[in-house]
C-alpha cells in the first residue's frame, strides 16, 4: 500500500514568459506541506518569473500546478490568493501614502472574517516584528529595507495563507536585518506554514530550507535536499564561490 503523503504544491513542466520572449521551460518541483523550500539561480535565470506565475501575475502558456489537490495553472490572481498561496513579491511593493497598518490590511482584503479576528492576526504580526506595532502609523515606504520587508512579509500573512512565496528575502538588505527576517520566518514555520523562498544568496536559502531547486536559464539544473545541493561541487563552484 502506499502511503506517500501528497505534496501541498506540485508543479510540473510549467512553461511562461512575456511576449514573445519565453522564460520558463518546464520546470518541475514541489513543496511539503510544513516545509520551506527554495529556489535559487543567478539573476535573469526565472526565479521571480516561476512565482509570479505560481500566483498568476504570469499566465501559465503548459504544465499543471496542483496546489492542495486544486488544479491552479492559468487561475487569476484572486482564486490563488483564495486558495491559500500568498506571494510577497521582490521589491516589497507597499503602497506609498499609506500607513503601515493600512498596508498590512490590505493582505486581508478578502477575507470575510469578524473584524475581532482580523484585529487577533494584526496583533499577531505586531507580535512577531514588533516593530511594524511602534510604526504603525507611519507611512509603510519611509521604513527601512528591512522592516518594509516585515511589513511585505506581514501583509501576506495577514490573507492566513497555507503556501507563502517569498522572492528575494535578502536583496539589498544588511546582513543583520537578513538574520533577523531568516529569525522570523523559521518562527512562522514551526508554526506550520509552508514558505517557498526565491533567494540569490545561495548560503541563506540553503540554511533556511530543507530542500530546493537550482535554476539555469529557465531550466532546473539541480534538485535534492539542500544539505545535498550544498555538498555538491558543481553548485559550490557555480553559486557559492568555493
Amino acid at each position: 500500500m502506499n502511503t506517500a503523503v501528497a505534496p501541498l504544491l506540485q508543479v510540473q513542466g510549467l512553461q511562461a514568459g512575456y511576449g514573445d520572449v519565453q522564460v520558463l521551460w518546464g520546470i518541475d518541483l514541489q513543496v511539503q506541506a510544513g516545509e520551506i523550500a527554495c529556489v535559487v539561480g543567478s539573476n535573469g535565470a526565472g526565479k521571480s518569473t516561476l512565482l509570479r506565475t505560481l500566483s498568476g501575475m504570469v499566465k501559465a502558456r503548459a504544465g499543471t500546478v496542483q496546489f492542495a489537490g486544486q488544479a491552479l495553472a492559468g487561475a487569476s490572481c484572486e482564486t490563488i490568493l483564495r486558495a491559500g498561496i500568498a506571494h510577497v513579491p521582490e521589491g516589497r511593493r507597499l503602497f506609498r501614502g499609506m500607513s503601515v497598518r493600512d498596508n498590512l490590511l490590505l493582505g486581508a482584503y478578502l477575507r470575510r472574517d469578524l473584524r475581532a479576528d482580523i484585529q487577533s492576526d494584526l496583533d499577531e504580526i505586531y507580535t512577531l516584528f514588533p516593530i511594524l506595532k511602534d510604526r504603525q502609523k507611519q507611512d509603510a515606504t519611509t521604513l527601512s529595507g528591512g522592516e518594509q520587508q516585515m511589513c511585505a512579509i506581514g501583509r501576506g500573512l495577514m490573507s492566513r495563507p497555507q503556501l507563502l512565496l517569498i522572492d528575494e528575502l535578502s536583496l539589498g538588505l544588511a546582513p543583520r536585518a537578513v538574520e533577523k527576517l531568516s529569525e522570523s520566518l523559521l518562527a512562522i514555520n514551526a508554526k506550520g506554514l509552508s514558505i517557498l523562498l526565491v533567494e540569490q544568496d545561495v548560503f541563506t536559502a540553503f540554511e533556511l530550507a530543507q530542500h530546493g531547486i537550482v535554476i539555469e536559464t529557465g531550466r532546473v539544473a539541480f534538485s535534492g535536499r539542500s544539505a545535498e545541493l550544498a555538498d555538491d561541487p558543481r553548485v559550490r563552484a557555480a553559486y557559492m564561490g568555493v
